[in-house]
């Protein structure tokens, strides 16, 4: 694995969101765009972390980030876990993992026991220029919406 890092040009992407509609990171530019990666909708860590940005959205709207959440899962599955949890930022689909691939994070994971690939973990902001400004891999899913709206406090 070779995560992006801050400075890196962030990749162009094009992925289905969770209505079928192909979204661009291209549609974003101009903006600050929060990409976040989880493994997988409606587990309990990645729950918490999309409720946590979630709730923090008009926070994240008066800094002018979008907000993309990108995991393997399917469209459908994406639809059922944004409309379960009412989240209200776009959720994309990347079920051959070359999005997560082109951003360095998919790679071997352990969990119980038995390893597998699989996305890490990690969150990118890209700046208005589609330049990767910071890069969030320490957190918790319970704090990672407040260490992303402490660092965009810090970096108007």
């Amino acid at each position: 694995m070779n995560p992006l890092k801050a400075g890196d040009k962030a990749p162009q992407f094009s992925l289905p969101d969770q209505d079928g509609e192909i979204i661009n990171l291209s549609d974003f530019a101009g903006q600050r765009v929060l990409v976040y990666f989880y493994p997988k909708a409606m587990t309990p860590g990645c729950t918490t972390q999309a409720c946590g940005l979630r709730d923090e959205m008009d926070t994240l709207k008066k800094a002018n980030v979008e907000v993309l959440g990108i995991s393997t899962d399917k469209s459908e599955k994406l639809s059922r876990f944004a409309e379960k949890e009412m989240l209200n930022f776009t959720l994309l689909s990347d079920e051959d993992h070359k999005v997560a691939e082109q951003f360095g994070i998919w790679g071997e994971k352990q969990f119980m026991g038995k390893t597998y690939d699989g996305i890490h973990r990690t969150t990118f902001l890209i700046d208005k220029n589609g330049v990767i400004e910071h890069v969030f891999d320490n957190f918790k899913t319970s704090n990672h919406h407040q260490v992303v709206i402490d660092y965009l406090a810090a970096h108007p």
